[in-house]
């Protein structure tokens, strides 16, 4: 007998994944040009060079027992002191090493965040459109899910509909900015105001109400747009990040927890998370990985080529007359599916090998996402398919 929980999840793989694995089996079948495969959000731009050069340097340098040995479980000296140090020269943040638990990326960061705060009867919130996993990292790890509809004209917050479903038992909400699946970036006013409602209802119920801010793609914004850092707009945020996306690192595993002292009960909070962490099998996070971080905690992404996809996808679809916020952030678009059903588009979508993802598990059924770090010649190939597609809608 096994788990019908866990059976579940792993015999059905979340709705991009099962993309992903056809457009692999397709491009075998039909070749690799012909498939126009928008569906996972695998970082297309190389490494910045300082990341290689590091890798190369502390293998080459280095005892092998500190390259390749245990670090304590919150990570090494080294990489939370040069994490904190970045954190505090961009954001004036006050971020201590000790408020630093490193983890093995964005993922299990926020799952320890998770179950740290499931209490009994705890309930977790998340905003539409919303990371499709988000759901079963909190539903397999105790709280209630409880989902927030969209904003679908900016695909900021929808401030009534979140107040009338903040309750008592509202552990935290769930915050990704910039956003998978809209690639849009939340302004300095909505952050404001979603503080200004998380403190009146924790005065309230008498207790915190955290953000749990999921922040891989910080590092990923244009046209002069700024993710503000949350834990200077509301003291109670939980940060987890991951180096995945910044420098190109998706296979590495590599992020943080950030408990700050200013959150409250912080020192509750971070204890709750190592011991979160620990259950789900924790030891430290790669070491290798740690010490490249220490070395290359300030390094930027170059993000040109994201810019110029973007760019180029978001005016052709406008222009076909697809409808979608412009993204501002991260390497997604969410469009609104012609006809309002994105499972039949995507469905129509795939008979042509044009792969984009249906919004169901994010929230929105009505609308796709389309991932655009991807090759830019595969999107102008991809152009007249998604003419087609809208025009015989």
């Amino acid at each position: 007998m096994v788990s019908e929980t866990m059976y579940a999840l792993g015999s059905k793989r979340s709705c991009i994944r099962e993309l992903f694995e056809y457009g692999l089996r397709q491009a075998k079948a039909v070749g690799k040009e012909n498939v126009f495969d928008f569906s996972i959000g695998n970082p297309s731009i190389p490494s910045p060079p300082e990341v290689n050069e590091a890798f190369v340097s502390i293998v080459r340098d280095r005892d092998s027992l500190s390259v390749h040995g245990y670090t304590t479980a919150g990570g090494s000296d080294e990489a939370r002191a040069a994490v904190a140090a970045d954190l505090n020269a961009r954001y004036d943040a006050h971020i201590k090493p000790q408020n630093l638990f490193f983890t093995c990326g964005a993922a299990p960061a926020l799952i320890a965040a998770i179950r740290a705060l499931a209490v009994e009867g705890a309930e977790i919130m998340a905003i539409a459109p919303y990371f499709a996993e988000y759901r079963p990292f909190v539903e397999a790890n105790g709280p209630k899910f409880v989902a927030v509809p969209a904003d679908r004209e900016a695909f900021q917050i929808r401030f009534d509909e979140l107040e009338a479903r903040i309750t008592s038992h509202t552990q935290g909400i769930i915050v990704n900015s910039p956003c998978n699946p809209s690639g849009v970036v939340y302004t300095q006013e909505t952050l404001e105001r979603l503080g200004e409602i998380l403190t009146r209802k924790s005065q309230e119920y008498g207790h915190p109400i955290y953000i749990l801010a999921d922040e891989p793609y910080r590092e990923l914004s244009y046209d002069g747009a700024e993710p503000p850092f949350i834990p200077n707009i509301y003291p109670s945020t939980i940060v987890c990040y991951s180096y995945s996306k910044s420098l190109s690192l998706p296979g590495e595993r590599i992020g943080y927890v950030c408990v700050p002292d200013q959150a409250e009960d912080s020192q509750r909070v971070y204890a709750a998370v190592a011991g979160a962490a620990r259950v789900l099998g924790h030891v430290c996070a790669p070491s290798l990985q740690q010490l490249v971080v220490a070395k290359c905690a300030a390094v930027r992404p170059d993000l040109k080529a994201y810019d110029r996809n973007r760019t180029a996808l978001y005016e052709a679809l406008t222009e076909y007359g697809y409808h979608c916020a412009k993204p501002t952030g991260a390497f997604y678009m969410f469009v609104q599916a012609p006809g309002g059903d994105a499972q039949a588009f995507s469905d129509r979508a795939k008979e042509k090998n044009l792969l984009v993802v249906p919004g169901g598990d994010f929230g929105c059924p009505d609308y796709f996402r389309v991932s655009t770090c991807v090759d830019y010649d595969m999107i102008q190939r991809s152009l007249p398919v998604f003419k087609e597609l809208i025009e015989t809608a």
